[in-house]
């Protein structure tokens, strides 16, 4: 009886746990602590900074486990917004820093190091007197969000909405409208959100809302109240410590990166300039060829369609022949990005095929170690329209639509030379080079020019076989080798790379870049931009019957069957204003210098005088190509110039006109004048004629300069037909540019003084001018009016607008800051 008193009560008791309302609860298991225990649910990216995200918030949380560690930081713009005006376009490097996070209390620092200023010493309290002496920049403050073993965890989502690229900046200082961020509109950008052993990537989709104010923003954009882009971030882990810098050298072709060294004792610069290259190194230093320890190799965009692919592949390929000429075996290499490859991943070197609403210019920049110079990504953006626009100059002058034949493939070979030539100026840029503007003089001895198609005559008729150069050049083999050479064990570096230059000399090459060759002002007499030859006054005669031959054979053949008559104009225009940057070269010889940039020691030349026989030769090329001859067009292209057609708006690739919708030639040759009169009487050149004739009297004088413009314009006694017309317009812009000349600031009081005399010498020879028609002595009495009411009030005059030339430049180059 005892025994099942026992069995039951052990079964009541069995029975009481496993009811749920009588049975104890059993308590949950406690939640994970620290980082895990945040981080829950959320999908895990493992890679240089490991970090989570949580598709419920759309937050990323960032662990460090790097604290006080540098690393490098850079922004870029993933999606654009494809104007070339506003300047935001796909795949656009932005800044890179070198940032390191720093835990202060509850709170983690992005903190950006001043490396401008630095004391390269070993005594610590000299290092840190420099630091302390200089500001350096906090980028973001996190709040800790937790901490475990040495590892704290953030949130990153806040860092990575915000407008890094400055977008907002870039639309208002372009007067497109306000805008910001609006949060509520924009997301994580997962697809390109990625992360690698040496570098941790984030995207987002940005939404920045405001009101347009601008044409370009309203273009572009399906709703202009609402521009959507994308916004990329990048964490790099930096190079080692192996990578060696190399000191700059002003004659090698490179661009200069550097630092303020307090350290450096004080019979040495405080300055240290070092030049941007990637790292190269031979498997065998000692070994006249050898193969890379780690070749350079580029990525095309996959988005490139042929034939346009592989005529860029082409042309940055040919970079290789430099590395040879430096002594490596197959250290350049250029490939297509491998499918799924991100174009933003650090690892790739790319060049990207870039698409606009118009055209402009391309780009070679790069991610570098501002500690160094070393270049870790090549990064090269390539305008798509740019091809556009040199199949559109061999248009006007080929004349190619002729009915019943064959369209001519010379225009597409040129236009596909050019993209080779392109592709391999802007890798140029990517590898440190910068503008190598002498080549032209010297038998287009750099790709890093720019260079204008070179036009042939043969039996009078125009040949584009020799449009573009098909190599890398003689210097640019001086610079890579300067560059990358990897000397033996033992070898005198600095004596060897004052050898490579030295040698170079010999050879005939010189390098001048940027400030050299610009036009206003300039004073180079062979460092110019799209010119040819190594004459410039040469060749802008040469262009000058090249244009003449053009417009002469002008007409329906340029344009394709079905085309409205009207679009003539857009081929007319980069013939008719072929010259342009021909003279823009040519006007440089007057009041000019020859100089280089001479080391003492170095050979070469200092500074010299332009002969003023070439002087005087270029002044009268100039005077040609404003003369009305040269810029009446003939009656059989006027005639097949109507007004625009509905659906075709003129836009500011045509002559601006004053004739309400019909063509007007008289525009189109006053504002050819007008771009090469600016260029003649920039202050600065005036100024140094004044110079340059007070000391040498061969020197052309400003007082010869101003009588023969005048006397090539307001000395000829015109008639009545078109010709005169446009002559009597050339005339007005003298005036024009005179009047400017003798009224701006930064013209000297001599300048000033003989421009007055000369135009109060002017004034009274027109008031005594007779002509045989009404036309031209109307002329001249407006002209010795205006005169009149300019030296009355200089200060006062009001002076007219002029015209708006057509888009120009680039015509397949870049303007490197870039091209």
């Amino acid at each position: 009886m005892k025994k099942l008193i026992a069995i039951a009560f052990l079964l009541s008791c069995f029975t009481i746990s496993q009811h749920p309302s009588l049975a104890q609860k059993k308590k949950p298991a406690p939640p994970a602590s620290g980082i895990a225990g945040k981080t829950s649910g959320m999908k895990i990216f493992d890679g240089y900074f490991k970090y989570y995200y949580d598709e419920k918030s759309d937050k990323i949380m960032l662990e460090i486990d790097k604290l006080d560690q540098e690393f490098l930081y850079v922004n870029s713009l993933a999606a654009g917004i494809g104007s070339n005006d506003i300047g935001l376009d796909r795949n656009q490097l932005g800044s890179e820093r070198v940032v390191k996070f720093v835990k202060v209390g509850p709170k983690v620092l992005l903190v950006q190091p001043n490396y401008s200023y630095r004391a390269i010493s070993d005594n610590d309290d000299e290092r840190k007197s420099v630091e302390d002496a200089f500001a350096k920049s906090v980028l973001w403050g996190f709040t800790l969000v937790t901490e475990e073993d040495g590892k704290v965890l953030i949130d990153l989502s806040d860092f990575l909405m915000q407008d890094a690229h400055d977008v907002s900046g870039r639309l208002k200082s372009g007067k497109q409208g306000s805008y910001s961020v609006d949060k509520s509109r924009s997301a994580m950008f997962m697809d390109r959100t990625k992360n690698f052993p040496k570098n941790s990537e984030f995207e987002v989709t940005l939404t920045l809302t405001g009101t347009p104010a601008g044409w370009d923003i309203r273009s572009v954009t399906p709703t202009a109240t609402s521009v959507t882009v994308r916004q990329h971030h990048s964490f790099i882990e930096l190079p080692d410590d192996n990578y060696k810098p190399r000191l700059f050298d002003p004659r090698a072709g490179y661009w200069s990166v550097g630092y303020y060294d307090y350290a450096s004792p004080i019979d040495e610069d405080l300055e240290q300039r070092f030049i941007s290259r990637h790292r190269l190194n031979k498997k065998d230093p000692g070994a006249a060829v050898s193969e890379a320890v780690e070749p350079i190799i580029y990525y095309l965009d996959r988005g490139t369609p042929e034939p346009i692919r592989s005529a860029l592949l082409e042309g940055a390929a040919w970079w290789n022949q430099a590395y040879e000429a430096a002594g490596y075996k197959d250290a350049f290499q250029v490939k297509i990005l491998p499918e799924g490859a991100d174009p933003m991943d650090i690892r790739y070197n790319m060049i990207n095929w870039v698409h606009r609403s118009t055209r402009g210019w391309s780009y070679g920049s790069s991610v570098t170690d501002s500690r160094t110079g070393e270049i870790i990504k090549g990064h090269v953006l390539l305008g798509s329209l740019r091809v556009r626009q040199d199949y559109l100059i061999a248009e006007g002058l080929l004349a190619p639509y002729e009915d019943g034949k064959e369209v001519s493939p010379a225009m597409k070979e040129m236009a596909l030379a050019r993209l080779r030539q392109l592709s391999a100026h802007e890798v140029g840029h990517t590898l440190g080079l910068s503008h190598s503007y002498a080549s032209s003089a010297e038998g287009k001895a750099s790709v890093m020019d720019y260079p204008h198609p070179d036009i042939s005559i043969v039996d009078g008729k125009l040949s584009l076989a020799n449009a573009y150069d098909d190599k890398i050049g003689a210097f640019d083999k001086v610079a890579i080798t300067f560059g990358y050479q990897d000397f033996p064990e033992g070898t005198d570096e600095q004596a060897a790379l004052n050898k490579i230059i030295q040698d170079s000399f010999k050879d005939g090459l010189t390098f001048l870049s940027d400030q050299d060759a610009r036009p206003q002002g300039g004073a180079h007499p062979f460092a110019h931009l799209w010119d040819n030859g190594k004459s410039p006054e040469e060749g802008l005669d040469h262009i000058l019957k090249v244009r003449e031959i053009a417009l002469k054979n002008f007409g329906a053949n340029n344009i394709k069957k079905g085309e409205p008559y009207a679009t003539l104009e857009e081929v007319l225009v980069p013939v008719y204003y072929l010259h342009r940057y021909q003279a823009e070269g040519t006007v440089k010889l007057i009041g000019g210098l020859n100089y280089r940039y001479a080391l003492k020691g170095d050979g070469q030349p200092i500074t010299e005088y332009v002969p003023a026989a070439k002087q005087k030769a270029a002044l009268a090329s100039l005077m040609k190509s404003i003369s009305a001859e040269t810029l009446t067009l003939p009656e059989h292209i006027i005639k097949m110039i109507p007004p625009r057609p509905i659906g075709y708006r003129r836009g500011r690739e045509l002559v601006d006109i004053r004739t309400g919708l019909t063509f007007d030639p008289i525009s189109a040759a006053e504002t050819s004048a007008n771009m090469t009169m600016d260029l003649l009487t920039h202050t600065a050149r005036m100024n140094r004629l004044v110079e340059l004739h007070a000391r040498n009297s061969d020197q052309p004088s400003l007082e010869y300069v101003v009588d023969e413009v005048i006397k090539n314009s307001w000395g000829q006694n015109r008639g009545e037909d078109l010709k005169a017309e446009v002559g009597r317009a050339v005339d007005q812009v003298v005036l024009n540019q005179f009047f400017n000349l003798a009224a701006h600031d930064e013209a000297s009081h001599q300048v000033k003084a003989v421009v007055m005399y000369k135009l109060k010498e002017l004034q009274s020879a027109l008031e005594k001018k007779s002509a045989s028609s009404i036309a031209q002595k109307a002329h001249y009495q407006r002209g010795a009016m205006r005169i009149a009411s300019f030296l009355e009030e200089p200060e006062e005059y009001e002076f007219s607008k002029n015209l708006t030339p057509p888009d120009g430049s680039p015509i397949g180059m870049d303007m490197m800051c870039g091209e």
